[in-house]
């Protein structure tokens, strides 16, 4: 294109200007050809002639189209020039905020000086795995297309970063290692990454300081290594430093700082560890006040030092090692105070021996005081004869000094780097590396001097390196595209490089000076006029002889020669550095060795495989014929650095300074002018500019410039044709444009020329469109006109017709007049004969009417009772309907209440946990245990008085018998009657106490009884003043109707609940979670374990024998069954918790049976004290006497059953302490597993055995006592007894075994039928027994009124309790009840206290409903239970009745009914069959096997076995099989980790499982949907509730996993199917180059994904999970999460892209959205809440389609977007792209209006969306309808093993 065609008018160019460097205009005038001016319009709309001149001013560079500003790459610009790099660089920073754009392979990033939400980990996951030209331009993408070149190539990379100091070259550095440890971390526990992302704040500590152009500059360069193994973990790392400035340890200029770390020990120095460094402020310090301001806005250096000591404690070094650091650097300060004083002559100097700093630095050192002080102002010339110690002045004695303390703090700082390498480093082999290159970029001050020149050195070497790689790809490139290749002229610095290095260069003149005895500076300079003023890089300045410039790469610098000598020598004097070798402190030693020479440098470009050396060689010794200069070593080093970049792949990251003021987001353009051609920025874009720059892809090109096509030339199918076509026919050039494989390159200037014509295409169809809707509106307004007057018309004619209407109307009038009085006369006379007629049919009609209306009247009456008969059925069935669903809801609250529990019970395992409650617990025990002490202790003196009484009394009847046999002997002794007589006086004596005993107990009770009463009415005043408060509140609800109240606060509450309870189910979900990924991780370290130490014939360990619950052989501990056991728990700590996991279950077991023994107990005890007042009202009555002996005998029975009970209760409680303590003893010792195991099976086989021998044994005796008892108590009724029996039963006191018993239980039970003798023979009157037998009524008797007093206390107590608490929860009621009432209005009031009344007496109902089926439930049990013990006292009895037919029966008659032999839906195995078993079902169980079959068939099949062990009452079997069952589920999961269709088998399977636990357990809860039958199948034995637990905890790590599987597949597919495929316009807004080559070559991109390919895989989700039999509501909640994890990638992916902001892509999102939003409703699953899931995506979609333009858009864009933070907004809006000129872009005022707007919005200000976060999964409880009779088991699962019973 000619010139004539380019700058036309309302062409926009670039000019200079002074201050902005270029600014833009606007041709107001065709340009021709050699015209001198043109002319141009600025923006303020003032006219410029600018000159145009062939050599002085040439044409301005022509501006892009707005449609390509702003673009992420520079070069994807169709003007390549450095105005346009500017502008859209200062667009992106200023109006986008965007810190990072890509030029070429090139990441520019510019110092934003403010903290950036964009570098969180949910960004680094956005970036993983993406290419580098999807995502907007990031430093996370850099290190992304290195991570994935390294592993994709096997080739080593490279980043380099660099930039001016303050540019943010650390910081970037910093974020591309953190990249490199969240993506690549260890697959081992060592933690490299932390060691390696430690290594930066010591480093930045040693070797960063504050200079004016940044407070934390980085004062060295480094060059980091990260190594990885072979699948690309991280596995150590390696850093090499270059060139320290150490010159800053001893002067520092204006406003600026030393190394940070001196400060930090200042801020320390009164920590106690850091008293002896005797620092005080940095103040005092002469190294550390030369800036005049030691501090820095925002900076903590206090804080600083501990992150410095934590990351030195990370990497591995010692306290000890730390503090000797500390010390160096702090005698470094100290080094710097010594006072040198010089002497008079002033060629000598000393220093005083009091100098405390001096005194200081030795001791810090471990250094001899006295010699450092003399070497410190001589010095030693050594010549070939003689050695002399000569005097020095004071300023060569404080050079020397400064010398040392640089010397001391360079060796510090290779050290530490020495030693954070030897932390880094790994024996593994390394495969691969990342090195970061952090190094200064070119600097040119007012004054350079050495170190400025060692800079710019390296960054020539850097940047001839840059070119090359550059002009490197850019050929490899075309020649991929097969375009033919040109050679391009690029600016080659080789020239300058052989200045500075080359033979006789500038350092190796520097050098030969420097071995000069007397060298200078000036004699340098000179040498370097002589040498080098031919060269075109190197001049002499006009005003000075001591300075030369270099003309580099960049700019031209001028170097001041002072001081190059100096700095490049390093000169320390060789005493000094003997002094400090003979240091007492090794470290100091160590650091001034001397060391051997490096290996030599290997040949550079051979290998890819670069072994990382230290980048400074060893020190060597003083020698000067040997010493290395620092240029010499700098060169070493930057050569081996070179040879390391030339062998990897490098990626460049250039940091540019946008001000000089540190402001946040300020662009001075002259100063990034300045950097941008320092940094090799504007090179690349010449470079690019000189070729092709400009490169779309065919499908591109078509989609954009399609408009330019005629229709017949776009029938062709082949597109990359039509686009030839279109371009020969557009571009007569043909040099402009050539043709690849799969792209079009473009020349400079050739895209906004396309753009131009595109332009003018729509601007033609724009007028072509307004000439047509101008027409259609001219014709419009015509159409309108015509119509009046067509109107007006038509009025005037209705007018007249009117008129003439009228006329017509008066005429017909008169004649109708007329015609009414003749009809007047007709009319009357026809009247009278009509009202005669009308009567007779009233008369009739009324008749027939009445017999109607009769008639209406039954029927409406059968209406009436219809209507309400229908409505009393309506209103029954509603409240059926209504209790069904209260009775719903309180079931699933208690589902709720006992997950709760559960829970709890679950932390409740921790000991800590267990303490804390016990610490509480313990109090209330001993309280309990005092009470009940006492009471025992009133017991029991009470039955020891009954007990003395009766003994006493017993012994008194023996001596009387005694007595009465010796009255027969003597026959008619007087004396016989009077002291039978004493003896009955002493008999009545003690009745006569025992009355008064006993009124004194009935005092003491009433005395108790009083206090109990007046605590009653204490507790009812406290009732009334309750009820007064509920009376008042009352009144205050009435009061308050009137007032408006708040609305929403139920509801926000329950809100706020639900809220709740899911965080806290997300946060056990996530423990749980965390506790499968440990699992995992364990199982994955025993595996490699196993791999590492194999051994053939190994066994490994049972796998089931882990400390999980769900693995464990044992039974979780509940706090139930501890409660008692705080002692042996207390034992079982200090011995340890894992040698005593196998004791815990024996003794909980145990204790467990006792608990059990003495409920039974409590139970028989309350049944025979009933039974006992029974037989106590029954032996009153003396008629039924044979009743009475039965009766008698089986209350005797009972209470010895009772005592025997008691007594084998202590027994058993003795032998469990012992049991605890020897199993505690035994748990102290250290013994394997397996003989835990069999002393544990070994112990409970000893143990049943000892309790069924203890049953039999107690029997037995309970049998001979109850014989011996009734006959004692028949013996005790009987009128008469034979004296010689009575005798021989008194005097027999041996004790007497089993067969004595049952012959004399015969002996008394014959003696029952002779009833000749009576107590009347023993005593006439009868008055020794009736007093015997009154004392024993009268003991019965208290001890019952005592027991009835105690247990009506505790009642009352009880009740007064209950009561309490209901009036608290009605108070609360109430309160909840007023708080109500407040808000709402006067005439709702009485309908809303009508319902909560209602509400109230429902839930009474309920309440007692539920009591009342507890009572019932327990009762049931307790039946149950008594009918077992009665069944085996009938057995034992029925036994001891065979063997002696004549001893009177107990048995009661129970009939046992014997069940149907049906199949009872139980399946039995025996159990060598178990591994069978769990193989068969689940271990090779295939889905497809069971497809044809009952889903879920094998849970169901499992839980029949379970049914069976647990109707035989077999808990072991039950055990193993519920444990064998997880773990092989576990295994199988394990090892099918990746395949959705198995996890979501064994998902369903095993909350199926679950429910069948639930449904059969017995619980009330869980069984009201069951049938009859199936309440019969429920568990009899066992409560599994544990086991539920541990079945929920695995149905929920089955559940996450099948999660992970789902969204690793959907993963590829989402940002395919949602952003880039199926477009509905066709149009993009612009082509993209790709600069990464992880592209696809030929496609430009990865294989893309549709929306329908998204869909299906989301419709084989679901339509699997419904095969399979899972849940709806399980389903549902998995479609939820992967809606969320499609809004949450999607979302990212738009807020990281560019190129997809844009009106198009909101229509094709959101039809994306619709058509997904069709397929939830197409399945139902629309209204399970997924559809608010994807509610933020919807919202952005909606975002980029609204207008963007006044203040209503941004008040509608605020009310629209809700779900989307302000920070995703502002971010959207930023990234909007127009789709072409007409379009306009969004404008930073209506952005800061958003933010404004926003402002007060309360949120999680995050910008991207967490993609791992997870919903807390519920799984609500969904009975069976299926019975387990109606099973059928196919014979193709082989399982003929197991027995249907």
């Amino acid at each position: 294109m000619s010139v004539n065609e380019l700058y036309t008018k309302y062409t926009r160019v670039w000019i200079p200007d002074p201050e902005e460097v270029w600014k833009p205009a606007e041709i107001i005038k065709d340009y021709k050809e050699r015209d001198p001016i043109l002319h141009l319009k600025l923006e303020d709309e003032s006219t410029l002639e600018y000159p145009i001149g062939p050599k002085d001013n040439q044409l301005p560079f022509l501006r892009n189209p707005d449609i390509l500003v702003g673009e992420n790459d520079l070069t994807a610009l169709s003007y390549l020039h450095e105005p346009a790099v500017l502008h859209n660089l200062k667009v992106r920073f200023l109006e986008s905020n965007h810190i990072y754009t890509y030029c070429g392979i090139v990441l520019v990033a510019i110092n934003p000086y403010e903290q950036l939400q964009i570098y969180g980990e949910e960004v680094i996951n956005a970036y993983s795995g993406q290419n580098m030209g999807d995502m907007n331009p990031h430093i996370f993408a850099v290190a992304e297309e290195a991570y994935k070149q390294m592993a994709r190539d096997e080739k080593n990379q490279s980043i380099i970063v660099s930039g001016e100091s303050g540019a943010g070259k650390t910081v970037s550095a910093k974020y591309a290692m953190r990249y490199f440890a969240t993506v690549g971390g260890s697959a081992s526990d060592t933690n490299v990454e932390e060691k390696v992302l430690a290594s930066s704040p010591i480093m930045e500590a040693i070797g960063n300081a504050k200079t004016t152009r940044n407070d934390n500059s980085s004062r060295f360069g480094k060059y980091i290594q990260i190594g990885f193994d072979r699948r690309y973990h991280i596995i150590g790392a390696n850093m090499r430093t270059y060139l320290l400035e150490k010159s800053r340890v001893v002067f520092q200029a204006e406003d600026e700082r030393n190394y940070h770390i001196f400060y930090q020990l200042c801020a320390s120095a009164c920590l106690p560890e850091f008293k002896d460094l005797a620092l005080t402020s940095a103040e005092d310090f002469t190294y550390t006040s030369f800036g005049e301001n030691i501090f820095i806005d925002g900076v903590n250096d206090a804080e600083d030092l501990e992150k410095t000591r934590e990351a030195l404690s990370l990497l591995g070094v010692k306290e000890s090692h730390q503090m000797s650091i500390f010390k160096i650097i702090a005698s470094i300060l100290h080094l710097g105070n010594v006072d040198i004083v010089s002497e008079r002559d002033g060629e000598s100097c000393h220093i005083s021996r009091n100098d405390s700093y001096l005194h200081h630095f030795c001791q810090l050192l471990g250094v001899e005081q006295e010699q450092m002080e003399h070497w410190l102002c001589h010095r030693k010339l050594v010549t070939t004869s003689e050695t002399y110690v000569k005097n020095m002045s004071r300023a060569q004695a404080t050079n020397a000094r400064d010398a040392l303390a640089k010397h001391i703090y360079a060796h510090l700082f290779d050290w530490i780097v020495e030693h954070i390498n030897k932390a880094l480093h790994t024996s593994s082999k390394q495969h691969s590396f990342i090195g970061v290159l952090d190094i200064y970029g070119f600097e040119t001050f007012e004054i350079n001097s050495f170190e400025q020149f060692c800079i710019n050195y390296a960054n020539e070497k850097l940047q001839q390196q840059f070119n090359s790689h550059v002009f490197k790809l850019e050929q490899e490139e075309y020649m991929k595209e097969q375009i033919p290749w040109t050679l391009i002229d690029f600016y080659d610095n080789q020239p300058c490089i052989d200045l500075i290095e080359a033979k006789l260069g500038i350092l190796d003149l520097l050098d030969e000076e420097c071995k000069v005895p007397k060298g200078t500076d000036q004699n340098w300079a000179q040498k370097l006029y002589s040498q080098h003023l031919k060269s075109e890089h190197f001049e002499k300045p006009r005003m000075s002889n001591t300075s030369f410039i270099v003309v580099h790469f960049a700019d031209k610098v001028e170097y001041q020669c002072d001081g190059f000598l100096e700095k490049n020598r390093d000169t320390v004097y060789e005493e000094q550095i003997n002094i400090l070798k003979a240091s007492k402190f090794q470290l100091v030693a160590d650091l001034f060795q001397e060391a051997k020479d490096g290996p030599a440098l290997p040949p550079s470009g051979k290998t890819s495989r670069i072994n990382v050396r230290p980048a400074k060689p060893m020190i060597k010794g003083h020698n000067r014929e040997h010493r290395k200069t620092v240029g010499h070593q700098f060169r070493n080093s930057l050569h081996l650095l070179m040879e390391t970049l030339n062998a990897t792949t490098p990626h460049y990251v250039r940091c540019i300074k946008p001000n000089d003021n540190k402001e946040a987001f300020v662009f001075d353009s002259r100063r990034a002018v300045q950097q941008l051609r320092a940094c090799g920025v504007l090179e690349t874009i010449r470079i690019s500019a000189a070729g092709y720059p400009s490169r779309w892809t065919y499908l591109d090109f078509y989609s954009r410039y399609r408009v330019l096509m005629k229709k017949k030339d776009m029938t062709g199918g082949d597109k990359k044709q039509v686009c030839r076509n279109l371009l020969e026919s557009l571009i007569k050039d043909p040099d402009k444009f050539q043709f690849g494989k799969s792209k079009i390159f473009f020349r400079a200037g050739q895209v906004a020329y396309l753009e131009k014509l595109r332009a003018d295409k729509f601007r033609f169809a724009c007028i072509k469109i307004q000439k047509t809707v101008r027409g259609w509106l001219q014709r419009r307004r015509y159409l309108k006109i015509r119509k009046s007057a067509v109107t007006l018309q038509r009025y005037g004619r209705g007018y007249l017709a009117r008129k003439y209407a009228e006329y017509l109307r008066l005429t017909r009038a008169a004649l109708i007049c007329q015609k009414q009085y003749r009809m007047v006369r007709v009319r009357r006379a026809y009247l009278t004969v009509r009202q005669a007629v009308i009567t007779i049919q009233a008369f009739t009609r009324g008749m027939f009417t009445r017999r109607l209306y009769q008639e209406f009247l039954l029927h409406h009456k059968a209406i009436i009772i219809q209507r309400t008969v229908r409505g009393w059925l309506d209103r029954k069935k509603f409240r059926r309907a209504r209790n069904a669903a209260i009775v719903i809801q309180c079931a699933y609250r208690r589902v709720l209440a006992k997950r709760q529990l559960k829970q709890l019970k679950i932390e409740a395992r921790s000991a800590e946990h267990f303490k804390k409650l016990n610490v509480g617990m313990e109090n209330k025990i001993v309280q309990l245990q005092r009470k009940m002490d006492d009471q025992s202790k009133e017991y029991k003196t009470l039955n020891e008085q009954l007990s003395v009484t009766n003994n006493a009394l017993g012994t008194e009847v023996n001596k009387l018998q005694k007595e009465l046999e010796t009255l027969r002997i003597r026959k008619g002794d007087n004396t016989q009657l009077t002291s039978l007589q004493e003896e009955l006086e002493k008999l009545r004596a003690a009745l006569q106490e025992a009355h008064a005993q006993r009124k004194r107990l009935e005092e003491e009770y009433s005395s108790e009884k009083l206090g109990l009463e007046q605590r009653v009415e204490e507790l009812e005043k406290e009732n009334s003043m309750l009820k007064t408060e509920k009376e008042e509140m009352n009144q205050r609800i009435r009061r308050s109707t009137s007032h408006e109240g708040q609305e929403g606060s139920a509801s926000q509450k329950e809100v706020r609940l639900q809220a709740e309870l899911d965080e806290e189910r997300l946060r056990y979900q996530n423990l749980l979670k965390e506790f499968s990924r440990l699992e995992q991780r364990y199982d994955n370290l025993q595996e490699e374990a196993s791999y590492a130490k194999f051994i053939p014939g190994h066994r490994r360990n049972p796998s089931n024998q882990s400390s999980i619950g769900s693995e464990s052989p044992y039974p979780s501990i509940s706090m139930s069954e501890v409660s008692e056991t705080d002692g042996i728990i207390q034992q079982i700590e200090e011995t340890g918790l894992e040698n005593a996991a196998m004791d815990l279950s024996v003794f909980m077991k145990l204790q467990k049976r006792v608990r059990e023994l003495e409920q039974e107990r409590k139970r028989l005890q309350t049944n025979l004290e009933k039974m006992e007042e029974l037989s106590q009202h029954k032996a009153i009555d003396p008629k039924n006497s044979t009743s009475e002996v039965d009766g008698n005998a089986d209350l005797a029975y009972n209470s010895l059953k009772r005592q025997e009970l008691e007594s084998e209760n202590k027994k058993l409680k003795n032998d469990l302490n012992e049991l605890r303590k020897a199993l505690v003893d035994r748990a102290s010792e250290s013994c394997s597993s397996n003989e835990l195991q069999d002393s544990y099976n070994l112990l409970l086989s000893q143990l049943k055995a000892a309790n069924e021998e203890l049953d039999v044994r107690k029997e037995e005796v309970l049998m001979l006592k109850t014989q011996i008892v009734n006959s004692t108590k028949q013996t005790d009724n009987a009128n008469h007894i034979n004296s010689n029996d009575v005798s021989e039963w008194a005097n027999n006191k041996k004790p007497m075994d089993k067969e004595e018993a049952l012959q004399a239980y015969q002996g008394l039970s014959e003696s029952k039928s002779s009833k000749s003798q009576d107590w009347g023979y023993l005593n006439e009157d009868g008055e020794l027994g009736l007093a015997y037998q009154g004392l024993k009524q009268v003991a019965r008797l208290l001890e019952t009124q005592l027991q009835s007093q105690s247990r009506k206390h505790h009642d009352e107590l009880e009740a007064l309790h209950t009561q309490i608490e209901v009036l608290k929860e009605d108070l609360e009621k109430k309160q909840e009840m007023l708080n109500r009432f407040s808000i709402l209005p006067p005439d709702a009031l009485v309908e809303y206290s009508v319902q909560q009344e209602i509400t109230r007496l429902t839930n009474e109902n309920l309440d007692l409903k539920e009591v009342m089926e507890k009572l019932e439930k327990n009762e049931r049990k307790l039946k149950k239970q008594l009918k077992i013990y009665i069944k085996k006292v009938q057995e034992l009895e029925a036994a001891a009745m065979q063997s002696n037919r004549a001893r009177p029966e107990l048995i009661r008659q129970v009939t046992v009914q014997r069940k149907e032999k049906d199949f009872e839906g139980m399946l039995e195995y025996n159990k060598e069959d178990e591994a069978l078993l769990i193989k068969t079902l689940v271990t090779d169980m295939k889905p497809h096997v069971v497809s044809a079959t009952v889903p879920c068939l094998p849970a169901y099949i499992l839980f029949m076995c379970i049914r069976h062990a647990d109707y035989i009452n077999d808990d072991q079997k039950v055990h193993s099989l519920l444990t064998s069952t997880i773990n092989a589920v576990k295994k199988v999961l394990k090892k099918n980790n990746d395949d959705f269709e198995m996890t979501s088998f064994w998902l369903a399977n095993t909350s199926r499982l679950l429910h069948c636990l639930k449904q059969y357990s017995g619980d009330e809860a869980f069984m009201t949907q069951n049938t009859p039958k199936q309440n019969e199948h429920c568990l009899k034995n066992f409560d599994l509730a544990e086991y539920r637990q541990v079945l929920s905890d695995l149905s929920i790590q089955i559940y996450q996993q099948l999660i992970k599987i789902a969204e690793t597949i959907l993963q590829p597919m989402i940002v395919s199917a949602m952003l880039e495929s199926g477009s509905l316009t066709g149009v993009k807004p612009m082509g993209y180059r790709n600069r990464s080559s992880s592209m696809d070559c030929e496609t430009g991109g990865p294989g893309g994904y549709t929306l329908e390919a998204l869909i299906k895989q989301l419709g084989q989700f679901n339509t699997i999970m419904g095969e399979h039999g899972l849940d709806p509501e399980i389903g549902q909640q998995v479609i939820r999460q992967l809606f969320y994890s499609i809004n949450a990638v999607t979302l990212n992916n738009l807020l990281l892209r560019k190129d997809v902001c844009s009106w198009s892509t909101g229509m094709q999102l959101r039809y994306n959205i619709s058509q997904m939003e069709e397929w939830l409703r197409g399945r139902n699953l629309h209204q399970s809440g997924v559809v608010a899931t994807i509610e933020p995506l919807i919202q952005a979609a909606q975002l980029l389609q609204v207008k963007k333009k006044t203040s209503q858009d941004a008040e509608a864009i605020c009310y629209l977007c809700s779900a989307l933070s302000t920070q995703q907004i502002v971010k959207i809006l930023n990234l909007y792209t127009p789709l072409n000129e007409f379009e306009e872009r969004v404008t930073v005022s209506f952005i800061r209006d958003i933010q404004n707007r926003l402002q007060d919005r309360i949120e999680n200000n995050q910008l991207l969306v967490d993609t791992k976060h997870t919903f807390p999964v519920l799984f609500p409880y969904t009975p069976s309808a299926l019975s387990l009779e109606t099973l059928h088991m196919p014979a193709s699962l082989n399982l003929d093993f197991l027995v249907r019973v």
